[in-house]
Protein backbone atom coordinates (compact mmCIF):
# COMPACT_ATOMS: atom_id res chain seq x y z
CA UNK A 1 0.00 0.00 0.00
CA UNK A 2 1.25 3.38 -0.86
CA UNK A 3 0.32 6.02 2.28
CA UNK A 4 0.33 9.97 1.31
CA UNK A 5 -0.25 11.91 3.79
CA UNK A 6 -1.15 14.96 2.44
CA UNK A 7 -2.58 16.50 -1.35
CA UNK A 8 0.90 18.14 -2.03
CA UNK A 9 2.63 14.72 -1.62
CA UNK A 10 0.02 12.96 -4.12
CA UNK A 11 0.96 15.52 -6.51
CA UNK A 12 3.46 13.48 -8.75
CA UNK A 13 1.25 10.06 -8.25
CA UNK A 14 -1.56 12.27 -9.72
CA UNK A 15 0.94 13.06 -12.59
CA UNK A 16 2.10 9.67 -13.01
CA UNK A 17 -1.68 8.16 -13.15
CA UNK A 18 -2.81 11.13 -15.53
CA UNK A 19 -1.96 8.82 -18.74
CA UNK A 20 -4.01 6.53 -20.96
CA UNK A 21 -0.60 4.84 -21.48
CA UNK A 22 0.37 4.86 -18.38
CA UNK A 23 -2.68 3.56 -17.18
CA UNK A 24 -3.06 0.68 -19.85
CA UNK A 25 0.67 0.10 -18.50
CA UNK A 26 -0.70 -0.42 -14.90
CA UNK A 27 -3.65 -2.77 -16.08
CA UNK A 28 -0.79 -4.75 -18.17
CA UNK A 29 1.51 -5.48 -15.06
CA UNK A 30 -1.93 -6.47 -13.35
CA UNK A 31 -2.50 -9.01 -15.45
CA UNK A 32 0.95 -10.60 -16.47
CA UNK A 33 2.51 -10.07 -12.80
CA UNK A 34 5.73 -8.57 -14.36
CA UNK A 35 7.38 -8.06 -17.69
CA UNK A 36 10.22 -7.13 -19.22
CA UNK A 37 10.75 -3.75 -21.07
CA UNK A 38 10.40 -5.35 -24.78
CA UNK A 39 7.43 -7.32 -23.30
CA UNK A 40 5.76 -4.16 -22.06
CA UNK A 41 6.55 -2.06 -25.20
CA UNK A 42 5.00 -5.16 -27.48
CA UNK A 43 2.05 -5.12 -25.39
CA UNK A 44 1.13 -1.48 -25.50
CA UNK A 45 2.34 -1.22 -29.01
CA UNK A 46 4.56 1.74 -28.42
CA UNK A 47 8.75 2.02 -28.67
CA UNK A 48 10.77 1.34 -26.14
CA UNK A 49 12.48 4.98 -26.07
CA UNK A 50 8.80 5.83 -25.43
CA UNK A 51 8.11 3.12 -22.81
CA UNK A 52 10.92 4.31 -20.90
CA UNK A 53 9.77 7.66 -19.67
CA UNK A 54 6.40 6.41 -19.07
CA UNK A 55 8.08 3.49 -16.53
CA UNK A 56 10.45 6.36 -15.19
CA UNK A 57 7.33 8.22 -13.88
CA UNK A 58 5.66 5.20 -12.36
CA UNK A 59 8.56 4.59 -10.73
CA UNK A 60 9.04 8.00 -9.33
CA UNK A 61 5.98 7.95 -8.12
CA UNK A 62 6.45 4.39 -6.25
CA UNK A 63 4.02 3.13 -8.19
CA UNK A 64 5.82 1.00 -10.14
CA UNK A 65 8.81 -0.85 -9.07
CA UNK A 66 12.27 -2.43 -11.26
CA UNK A 67 13.57 -5.44 -10.53
CA UNK A 68 16.91 -6.87 -10.94
CA UNK A 69 17.38 -9.23 -13.60
CA UNK A 70 15.61 -12.59 -13.20
CA UNK A 71 16.96 -15.83 -15.74
CA UNK A 72 14.39 -16.51 -18.12
CA UNK A 73 14.31 -12.38 -18.97
CA UNK A 74 17.58 -11.87 -20.70
CA UNK A 75 19.56 -8.93 -20.02
CA UNK A 76 16.17 -7.00 -19.83
CA UNK A 77 15.33 -5.28 -16.54
CA UNK A 78 11.80 -6.25 -14.97
CA UNK A 79 8.73 -3.96 -14.10
CA UNK A 80 6.14 -5.24 -11.55
CA UNK A 81 3.35 -3.03 -10.03
CA UNK A 82 4.60 -1.85 -6.65
CA UNK A 83 1.39 -1.29 -4.72
CA UNK A 84 -1.95 -2.96 -3.99
CA UNK A 85 -3.90 0.22 -2.94
CA UNK A 86 -2.85 3.89 -2.84
CA UNK A 87 -4.02 5.35 0.03
CA UNK A 88 -4.45 9.46 0.05
CA UNK A 89 -5.65 10.94 3.33
CA UNK A 90 -7.07 14.45 3.11
CA UNK A 91 -8.13 14.57 6.39
CA UNK A 92 -5.05 13.97 7.85
CA UNK A 93 -3.32 16.29 10.63
CA UNK A 94 0.15 16.49 8.53
CA UNK A 95 3.47 16.28 10.45
CA UNK A 96 5.73 19.41 11.22
CA UNK A 97 8.54 19.53 12.78
CA UNK A 98 7.08 20.70 15.56
CA UNK A 99 4.73 17.58 16.16
CA UNK A 100 5.13 15.78 19.50
CA UNK A 101 5.41 12.11 18.13
CA UNK A 102 8.54 9.26 17.68
CA UNK A 103 8.77 6.00 15.02
CA UNK A 104 10.24 3.17 16.36
CA UNK A 105 11.06 0.01 13.84
CA UNK A 106 10.53 -3.48 15.91
CA UNK A 107 12.56 -6.68 13.80
CA UNK A 108 10.21 -9.35 13.02
CA UNK A 109 12.26 -11.84 15.25
CA UNK A 110 12.06 -9.13 18.02
CA UNK A 111 9.11 -10.69 19.95
CA UNK A 112 9.05 -11.68 23.50
CA UNK A 113 6.30 -13.94 23.73
CA UNK A 114 4.41 -16.26 21.48
CA UNK A 115 2.19 -19.62 21.52
CA UNK A 116 2.20 -21.10 17.79
CA UNK A 117 1.48 -24.17 16.28
CA UNK A 118 2.12 -25.66 12.65
CA UNK A 119 2.59 -25.10 10.02
CA UNK A 120 5.47 -22.57 11.34
CA UNK A 121 8.90 -21.83 10.92
CA UNK A 122 11.37 -18.67 11.33
CA UNK A 123 14.09 -18.20 8.82
CA UNK A 124 17.01 -15.40 9.15
CA UNK A 125 18.09 -13.78 5.37
CA UNK A 126 20.86 -16.83 5.13
CA UNK A 127 19.55 -20.07 6.65
CA UNK A 128 16.42 -21.44 8.64
CA UNK A 129 16.06 -21.41 12.20
CA UNK A 130 15.70 -24.83 13.13
CA UNK A 131 13.16 -27.43 11.74
CA UNK A 132 10.18 -26.17 10.50
CA UNK A 133 6.95 -27.00 12.37
CA UNK A 134 8.75 -27.06 15.50
CA UNK A 135 7.36 -24.62 17.74
CA UNK A 136 10.43 -25.15 20.11
CA UNK A 137 12.92 -23.04 17.80
CA UNK A 138 10.56 -20.13 18.29
CA UNK A 139 12.81 -19.82 21.78
CA UNK A 140 15.66 -20.71 20.37
CA UNK A 141 17.98 -17.47 20.79
CA UNK A 142 18.45 -16.95 17.33
CA UNK A 143 14.73 -15.85 16.77
CA UNK A 144 15.75 -12.37 17.01
CA UNK A 145 17.58 -12.21 14.00
CA UNK A 146 14.75 -13.85 12.35
CA UNK A 147 13.35 -11.70 9.34
CA UNK A 148 10.56 -13.76 8.36
CA UNK A 149 8.51 -16.26 10.47
CA UNK A 150 4.90 -17.66 9.87
CA UNK A 151 2.57 -19.96 11.96
CA UNK A 152 -0.86 -21.78 11.19
CA UNK A 153 -2.43 -20.61 14.32
CA UNK A 154 -1.11 -18.64 17.59
CA UNK A 155 0.09 -15.55 18.76
CA UNK A 156 2.94 -13.63 18.73
CA UNK A 157 3.96 -10.81 20.97
CA UNK A 158 5.92 -7.66 20.37
CA UNK A 159 6.57 -4.53 22.83
CA UNK A 160 6.43 -1.64 21.64
CA UNK A 161 9.27 0.52 23.12
CA UNK A 162 7.25 3.38 25.59
CA UNK A 163 9.07 6.62 25.28
CA UNK A 164 5.93 8.97 26.22
CA UNK A 165 7.52 12.01 28.30
CA UNK A 166 5.91 12.42 31.43
CA UNK A 167 2.35 13.71 31.50
CA UNK A 168 1.60 12.90 28.00
CA UNK A 169 -1.01 10.54 26.33
CA UNK A 170 -1.17 8.52 22.96
CA UNK A 171 -3.45 10.78 20.23
CA UNK A 172 -2.29 8.31 17.60
CA UNK A 173 -0.56 5.22 17.36
CA UNK A 174 0.19 3.93 13.81
CA UNK A 175 1.75 0.93 12.29
CA UNK A 176 2.52 -0.41 9.05
CA UNK A 177 3.47 -4.83 8.77
CA UNK A 178 3.95 -7.14 5.75
CA UNK A 179 1.45 -9.70 6.22
CA UNK A 180 -0.15 -12.89 4.61
CA UNK A 181 -1.55 -15.91 5.55
CA UNK A 182 -0.09 -19.08 6.00
CA UNK A 183 -1.26 -22.31 3.50
CA UNK A 184 0.78 -25.74 3.59
CA UNK A 185 3.07 -24.46 0.78
CA UNK A 186 1.47 -21.28 -0.93
CA UNK A 187 -2.48 -20.36 -2.10
CA UNK A 188 -3.30 -17.13 -3.12
CA UNK A 189 -6.92 -18.18 -2.28
CA UNK A 190 -6.55 -18.64 1.51
CA UNK A 191 -8.11 -16.26 3.70
CA UNK A 192 -7.01 -16.16 7.20
CA UNK A 193 -8.80 -14.15 9.76
CA UNK A 194 -5.96 -12.23 12.17
CA UNK A 195 -7.13 -10.59 14.99
CA UNK A 196 -4.98 -7.25 16.10
CA UNK A 197 -5.00 -6.66 19.99
CA UNK A 198 -3.31 -4.46 21.85
CA UNK A 199 -2.24 -4.28 26.21
CA UNK A 200 -5.33 -7.67 25.48
CA UNK A 201 -7.49 -5.09 23.83
CA UNK A 202 -8.79 -6.50 20.65
CA UNK A 203 -8.58 -3.64 18.23
CA UNK A 204 -9.85 -5.28 15.48
CA UNK A 205 -9.62 -7.73 12.61
CA UNK A 206 -8.83 -8.18 9.14
CA UNK A 207 -8.69 -11.16 6.86
CA UNK A 208 -5.81 -11.74 4.60
CA UNK A 209 -7.31 -12.83 1.53
CA UNK A 210 -4.20 -15.75 0.62
CA UNK A 211 -0.52 -16.94 1.18
CA UNK A 212 1.52 -15.60 -2.08
CA UNK A 213 4.06 -17.79 -3.73
CA UNK A 214 3.08 -16.61 -7.90
CA UNK A 215 6.48 -14.55 -8.15
CA UNK A 216 9.46 -14.23 -6.22
CA UNK A 217 9.68 -11.26 -3.34
CA UNK A 218 11.18 -8.62 -4.49
CA UNK A 219 13.75 -8.59 -1.43
CA UNK A 220 13.70 -12.17 -0.60
CA UNK A 221 16.72 -14.12 -0.46
CA UNK A 222 17.58 -15.75 -4.21
CA UNK A 223 18.22 -19.14 -1.89
CA UNK A 224 14.53 -19.08 -0.86
CA UNK A 225 12.28 -22.09 -1.58
CA UNK A 226 10.43 -21.02 -4.81
CA UNK A 227 7.35 -23.19 -3.29
CA UNK A 228 7.10 -21.15 0.42
CA UNK A 229 5.62 -17.73 0.65
CA UNK A 230 6.98 -14.87 -1.37
CA UNK A 231 5.47 -12.01 -0.68
CA UNK A 232 2.63 -10.25 1.56
CA UNK A 233 0.38 -7.05 1.33
CA UNK A 234 1.34 -3.76 3.34
CA UNK A 235 -1.27 -2.91 5.82
CA UNK A 236 -1.46 -0.21 7.66
CA UNK A 237 -3.39 -0.26 11.28
CA UNK A 238 -4.31 3.48 12.45
CA UNK A 239 -5.49 3.78 16.30
CA UNK A 240 -7.03 7.53 16.71
CA UNK A 241 -9.88 9.12 18.64
CA UNK A 242 -12.53 8.00 16.19
CA UNK A 243 -11.52 4.16 16.08
CA UNK A 244 -9.26 1.65 14.54
CA UNK A 245 -8.93 1.75 10.74
CA UNK A 246 -6.20 -0.60 8.41
CA UNK A 247 -5.98 1.03 5.17
CA UNK A 248 -8.46 3.51 5.72
CA UNK A 249 -11.24 1.35 6.42
CA UNK A 250 -12.65 1.70 10.08
CA UNK A 251 -12.61 -1.94 11.72
CA UNK A 252 -13.47 -0.91 15.39
CA UNK A 253 -14.78 1.87 17.73
CA UNK A 254 -11.61 1.18 19.83
CA UNK A 255 -9.96 4.51 20.34
CA UNK A 256 -6.82 5.88 21.71
CA UNK A 257 -9.34 8.23 24.28
CA UNK A 258 -10.32 4.27 25.58
CA UNK A 259 -6.53 2.67 25.23
CA UNK A 260 -4.80 5.40 28.26
CA UNK A 261 -1.01 4.79 28.83
CA UNK A 262 1.24 6.59 30.76
CA UNK A 263 4.62 6.78 30.65
CA UNK A 264 5.03 4.24 32.37
CA UNK A 265 3.08 1.36 31.12
CA UNK A 266 3.74 -1.41 29.21
CA UNK A 267 2.54 -1.26 25.20
CA UNK A 268 2.29 -4.85 23.48
CA UNK A 269 1.16 -5.16 20.08
CA UNK A 270 0.08 -8.58 19.41
CA UNK A 271 -0.84 -11.08 15.80
CA UNK A 272 -3.19 -13.24 16.27
CA UNK A 273 -4.97 -16.00 14.67
CA UNK A 274 -8.05 -17.42 16.78
CA UNK A 275 -9.67 -20.26 16.97
CA UNK A 276 -12.56 -20.70 16.30
CA UNK A 277 -13.07 -18.47 13.37
CA UNK A 278 -14.78 -18.87 9.91
CA UNK A 279 -11.07 -18.66 8.90
CA UNK A 280 -8.05 -20.14 10.39
CA UNK A 281 -5.65 -19.68 7.60
CA UNK A 282 -2.29 -18.53 9.57
CA UNK A 283 -0.36 -15.93 9.24
CA UNK A 284 2.99 -15.08 7.83
CA UNK A 285 4.81 -11.70 9.11
CA UNK A 286 7.53 -10.21 6.36
CA UNK A 287 10.62 -7.99 7.47
CA UNK A 288 13.25 -6.14 5.91
CA UNK A 289 14.86 -8.40 3.33
CA UNK A 290 12.10 -10.59 2.85
CA UNK A 291 8.80 -9.84 0.71
CA UNK A 292 8.07 -7.27 -1.16
CA UNK A 293 8.73 -4.17 0.88
CA UNK A 294 12.15 -4.07 2.68
CA UNK A 295 10.91 -2.63 6.48
CA UNK A 296 10.65 -4.53 9.83
CA UNK A 297 7.30 -3.34 12.21
CA UNK A 298 6.86 0.50 11.55
CA UNK A 299 5.21 2.44 14.71
CA UNK A 300 4.87 5.66 14.81
CA UNK A 301 3.25 6.79 18.26
CA UNK A 302 1.76 10.87 18.43
CA UNK A 303 0.94 12.07 21.83
CA UNK A 304 -0.04 15.39 23.56
CA UNK A 305 -0.34 16.90 26.98
CA UNK A 306 -2.37 14.86 29.38
CA UNK A 307 -5.16 17.53 30.15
Amino acid sequence: MLYIKSLEQAVPVFKALGSDIRIRLIQTLLEHQEMNMNELASSLGITNGALTSHVKKLEESGILAILPEHSGHGNQKVCRINVDKILVDIASNNDSPAEDSYSIDIPIGNYFNYSVYPTCGLSTTDNLIGEVDDPRYFAHPSHVDAKILWFGRGFIDYRIPNMLPPGQKIDRLTLSFEISSEAPGVNSDWPSDISFFLNNTKVGAWTSPGDFGDVHGMFTPDWWFPNWNQYGLLKMLVIDRHGTFIDGLKISDVNTQQLTFTSQDDMVFRFQVDEPSQNIGGLTLFGKDFGNYNQDINVKVHYTPNV
